[in-house]
């Protein structure tokens, strides 16, 4: 059957009367013009839950540590580093200026551990809860050379105290947590890997702290004095620094292991302070050790009436221009710089032996070191 001519104009004009009309049409009989109905969530993925559950248990007992300093602030890291490596040290903040960092309830009498680049020189430090409450505090302890210091709360109850974990057997890849104040945003959760281990970061002691973590959670200036939780929520480590041009995240963040926490902390809370321990040398730096073309630590000068002079150890001799020992061993491992070095010195007690292998004259020998404290 045909359609008459006329019939298909008809046709063609109603279509385009219909596509002229579709939108009024879609909005007359598609708006949601009432509140949708919500769809079921379903179960949270294992991952969201043990996030979820990791805050809410940690986050009251992490507190923010707010630093009023007149003097100045404080040295932060080796200067060397400031130019790739920003941390909230406050490098760039002037006298007057106030300093915020993070910490964590530590015990039930009151003790808080921070950072040491965020409480030390405080002429007057408070703790922000997660309440909102803000509380006067007072420096215990500061620890320059572990970047950890205690700051403590008088006469108020403060949250339980986080679980402590281990760094011993942490692995990279394991799941970590950060909470934390970043830019005065208190209570941030953030999430990462452990990217690596055993890395070495200078602190404003002018020594280095061994077996860092280095992790992709983001940290941020604020987040400095925080935990570092693995996925049981508790902590193993504390966040100290960022490596970034720009001072913000750029996905390496670093914290302090919590084996060294836990070894450092008791000895601040008991006494203010951790004792340095040391032989009593001066030694070359990396720089010059290389261009003498020597392996380990080259001895410039020994230190008068200490345990390496008592050793007999020797330094440089300035007008032979020859060296003295260097040492290529401690503990039974090798040295190949002096962090090596201090790394066997802070695990050796003060008051004990070392034993150290040193060359001379392209002769090895073995010597035992008494080991003090010679931050007195």
């Amino acid at each position: 059957m045909r359609i008459p001519f006329r019939g298909l104009i008809i046709v063609a004009i109603l279509l385009g009367v219909v596509a002229l009309l579709q939108p009024r049409l879609r909005q007359a009989f598609l708006a949601a013009s009432e509140p949708r109905v919500i769809a079921p969530r379903g179960a949270l993925a294992d991952f969201e839950q043990t996030a979820i559950s990791v805050f809410d248990h940690v986050s009251p007992s992490v507190v923010q540590v707010v630093v009023q300093r007149n003097g100045g602030f404080s040295e932060g890291l080796e200067q060397g580093q400031e130019s790739a490596q920003e941390s909230e040290q406050g490098s760039d903040q002037e006298p007057g200026q106030v300093g915020s960092g993070t910490g964590f309830v530590w015990d039930n009498a009151g003790n808080i551990v921070t950072n040491a680049h965020v409480a030390h020189q405080g002429d007057k430090v408070m703790v922000r809860t997660s309440k909102g409450d803000v509380i006067p505090a007072s420096v215990v302890g500061s620890a320059p050379n572990y970047d950890l210091a205690v700051v403590r709360i008088s006469g108020r109850s403060l949250p339980p105290p986080i679980a402590i974990g281990s760094s011993a057997d942490l692995k990279v890849g394991q799941a970590v947590f950060a909470i934390g104040n970043p830019f005065g945003l208190d209570q941030t959760l953030t999430t990462g890997v452990i990217s690596a281990l055993k890395r070495r970061m200078p602190t404003a002691g002018g020594r280095e702290i061994a077996d860092v973590i280095q992790t992709d959670a983001a940290i941020n200036p604020g987040n400095s004095g925080g935990p570092l939780l693995d996925s049981a929520g508790r902590i193993i480590g504390v966040t100290t620094a960022i490596l970034s041009p720009s001072g913000t995240n750029a996905g390496i963040g670093f914290a302090i292991p919590i084996d060294i926490v836990n070894r450092v902390v008791p000895e601040l809370i008991k006494s203010g302070r951790v004792p340095t321990p040391g032989i009593g040398i001066v030694s070359a730096n990396e720089a010059t050790t290389t261009r003498l073309g020597a392996e380990g630590v080259v001895i410039v000068r020994v230190v008068p009436n200490s345990p390496a002079e008592r050793a007999g150890l020797q330094g440089v001799d300035l007008r032979a221009g020859t060296l003295g020992d260097v040492i290529v061993e401690a503990a039974g491992k090798p040295v190949q710089r002096l962090a090596d070095l201090t790394d066997q010195l802070e695990k050796t007690k003060v008051g004990s032996t070392i034993d150290l292998v040193v060359t001379r004259d392209g002769r090895r020998r073995s010597v035992s070191v008494g080991v003090v404290d010679i931050a007195n």
